[in-house]
């Protein structure tokens, strides 16, 4: 567009993204820390303890929906503005829950509060929007990177926010819910008052203005839409969130079953979500220069490496237990970043924001399998038995990458333009 520096509005777009995911971050870190052990206090018995993180994701499989809906039609400002303030509310309603021990309450805004995970989720695909082909996995690791800040400090704060709950008379594990829901709310307001000129807008304009060839631009390639890419880089998505959740959720249980304090939980969590985030910047880069595939395959080998440690750990040793949460979050973050990157070469700009909202809706849904049959499954087996079950569903991605091979590369739009093949995809 005559006018705009593509450039100057993508790193500015980069920088508040980055800002809100700070402050989504903490929201995220905060209340998954504890949400397992507020929902077995009120609700009572081990089988219940997955029964948070199946709410937190069911409620992401609305948003993301939601969000992605809005996004398609308005832009992304209003559409990551909206799901962050419903994470706020559902944050504060579980506060309320617990003040007045109302487990129904509690389940609706558990509900709720899921719309802040998925729409924190969401803003990797609005820094790829105005991102050149072969940069695209780098910027989309520089926003989930800005997560890193707030979920490491989140989980650390359950013992201050704790206190705060019990000089406000209210349950110990409700205070880090106090800090989500103001974390998120400010997350909202970042976004609806800074995220301008909104990116993925923007780029549609762009796009219009190159294949109408005004201005001497010659028409530009769109990206062509390849069903078997987007439905391989889903799956990725999938099974890296799905093992992730499921061992995530029933570590802190198993923890606090075996004599660890709630600190103690908090601070794997935190090292679990470092490692979930914090090297976004290399993975990114490595998705972009080497290629999606062996980058997704790294993350498969992540996760079972990540099972089976978690199954041979003591629970009474924090150490291992904090290498194998590690490593859960690194495979996740392979698998998150790769998928994302992939699924995002493969689908053009005028049904963008609708897929990534469908991509992201079965993300949230196998996050809730995960997290609901993580409880069932340690109430009937052990920890042990779901860690080595999560190790092997990451490992079966390693046979599917090679069963969904790439079509043959095409010859690439010039400068940047969006590419007719998928950059960054070798093998």
């Amino acid at each position: 567009m005559p006018g705009v520096d593509r450039e100057a509005v993508q790193r500015r777009t980069l920088r508040v993204l980055f800002a809100a995911q700070v402050l989504s971050g903490a929201g995220l870190g905060a209340g998954v820390s504890v949400g397992a052990l507020l929902a077995e206090d009120m609700i009572g018995g081990t089988g219940f303890a997955g029964v948070p993180a199946a709410l937190f994701t069911g409620g992401s499989a609305l948003a993301a929906y939601v969000v992605g809906v809005v996004s398609q039609r308005a832009g992304r400002r209003p559409g990551l503005a909206l799901g962050l303030a419903a994470g706020a509310l559902g944050g504060a309603g579980t506060v309320a829950a617990a003040a007045i021990d109302s487990v129904p309450l509690l389940l609706v805004c558990l509900f709720l509060y899921g719309s802040g995970t998925a729409t924190n989720l969401q803003a990797r695909y609005a820094g790829a929007d105005l991102a050149h082909p072969d940069r695209r996995a780098t910027a989309i690791s520089l926003v989930l990177v800005g997560t890193t800040v707030g979920a490491v400090v989140g989980p650390n704060l359950v013992d201050v926010m704790g206190g705060l709950a019990r000089d406000l008379g209210i349950r110990e594990l409700a205070g880090p819910f106090i800090l989500s829901s103001a974390a998120y709310a400010c997350g909202a307001v970042i976004v609806a008052v800074f995220l301008r000129p909104d990116p993925l807008l923007l780029a549609r304009a762009e796009h219009l203005t190159e294949i109408t060839g005004a201005d001497g631009v010659a028409p530009a390639a769109d990206v062509v839409h390849d069903p078997r890419t987007v439905r391989l880089a889903a799956t990725v998505m999938v099974v890296s969130q799905m093992v992730m959740l499921a061992i995530m959720t029933m570590t802190p249980v198993h923890m606090r079953e075996h004599g660890q304090s709630l600190s103690a939980a908090g601070l794997v969590i935190s090292l679990h979500i470092a490692a979930m985030f914090l090297p976004s910047p290399i993975t990114g880069r490595l998705v972009d220069r080497v290629g999606r595939r062996p980058l997704i395959a790294a993350g498969a080998m992540a996760l079972c490496a990540a099972g089976m440690v978690a199954a041979i750990a003591p629970a009474e040793s924090l150490p291992a237990v904090a290498v194998a949460l590690m490593l859960l979050g690194l495979g996740w973050n392979l698998g998150v970043v790769g998928g994302t990157a992939l699924l995002t070469d493969a689908v053009p700009l005028a049904r963008r924001a609708r897929t990534q909202g469908g991509a992201d809706v079965a993300l949230a849904l196998a996050g809730a399998t995960g997290g609901l049959g993580s409880g069932v499954v340690v109430a009937g087996t052990s920890f042990a038995a779901l860690s080595v079950l999560g190790g092997a569903v990451g490992l079966a991605l390693l046979p599917l990458l090679l069963a969904v091979r790439r079509h043959p590369a095409r010859d690439s739009a010039a400068g940047d333009r969006e590419p007719l093949v998928h950059v960054g995809d070798q093998d």
